[in-house]
């Protein structure tokens, strides 16, 4: 049996090459195979700006909530606190401390609790909310919070119908007992502040041992502190263009998302990372991403573009190589 001719190894090769190839047709990252990016954790929804996938949502939540065996986690410096509910009408997250005390047990001076606390590029869009009120509970005689009057304690107050003389009935201070009187030598065990008069929860840099957390989020006032919603109300917000921009691709039939990438210059030199907001449309192999809307024709370069330059360029090839084998045979 004779070898095959140049001209069909070529051919051969060529659709070897092919065989190869296709796989990197659908290998590229830069958004996700599903049509949307709305996705949940056990039953909480979360949808922009929220996300658990790399390059949906907004890129100021970006590595923010973590879904660990069906429990939506949200980690911050101060620690991870377990997310109840996530309410998008209002832009609210409430979130679960396990070291914070409650109306039924003081956390102990042996386990120090996390408090609140963010970094200071996402406390502008991540904050406790105003409806939210924080017990400081055991806080030193130099703690900030009375550093201005001291013995006078003004700054501790009842913030919206909840207070210290409230939460002392509750059964943990009967369990635990009071160990100094609420008088001028001493501070007070209980210190209720609204969300705005301290901007983080520092246990530490307020030199407080324990906090408590409780909001009321119903038109009726709780009769008492047995009734109150402890946890931490969070506010979250969204740059108003942004906001707009997202609404606009939601619109359409997109999900909202980002690219980030690194911008190298001469002698691959880094200056940084440049993020794009993207609108994700449709899904699977179809999955492409528009600048602004999926009705528009401002592709980003990107997904669809390098697919269909690799496939241009190998059908190319193949067809060469026909037309080659064809004017071989006819020599």
């Amino acid at each position: 049996m004779a070898p095959p001719s140049t001209p069909t190894t070529l051919l051969l090769t060529l659709l070897l090459l092919l065989f190869h190839l296709l796989p990197l047709l659908f290998s590229f990252p830069l958004i996700p195979s599903s049509p949307t990016c709305r996705s949940y954790c056990g039953n909480i929804t979360i949808d922009y700006p929220f996300s658990l996938q790399s390059g949906c949502g907004h890129p100021n939540f970006r590595q923010l909530l973590f879904c660990i065996n069906s429990l939506l986690l949200l980690h911050i410096p101060s620690g991870s606190y377990r997310v109840l509910s996530i309410d998008y009408a209002f832009h609210r997250l409430t979130l679960n401390d396990p070291t914070m005390s409650d109306c039924y047990s003081l956390a102990p001076n042996t386990s120090p609790a996390h408090g609140f606390i963010t970094n200071p590029s996402l406390s502008k869009f991540l904050q406790p909310a105003p409806d939210n009120v924080f017990f400081l509970l055991r806080c030193r005689r130099d703690s900030p919070l009375f550093q201005l009057g001291f013995p006078d304690t003004r700054v501790c107050g009842n913030v919206s119908g909840m207070g210290c003389e409230d939460y002392y009935r509750c059964p943990a201070w009967e369990a635990g007992g009071r160990s100094s009187a609420y008088g001028t030598s001493n501070p007070p065990e209980c210190c209720s502040v609204a969300a705005g008069v301290v901007r983080e929860v520092n246990l530490t840099r307020l030199r407080c041992s324990a906090y408590s957390s409780a909001y009321s989020i119903a038109p009726v006032r709780a009769r008492g502190p047995g009734e109150w919603d402890y946890g931490i109300r969070v506010a979250y917000s969204v740059p108003g263009d942004d906001e707009t921009g997202c609404r606009a691709c939601r619109v359409s039939g997109g999900s909202c998302g980002y690219d980030d990438t690194k911008v190298r210059g001469e002698e691959d030199v880094d200056y940084g990372v440049v993020i794009q907001r993207l609108c994700i449309c449709g899904g699977g192999i179809d999955a492409w991403n528009s600048t602004t809307t999926c009705e528009s024709t401002e592709i980003s370069e990107g997904f669809i573009v390098k697919q269909a330059s690799i496939l241009n360029a190998v059908l190319g090839a193949i067809a060469a190589s026909f037309l080659w084998v064809k004017l071989e045979e006819k020599a």
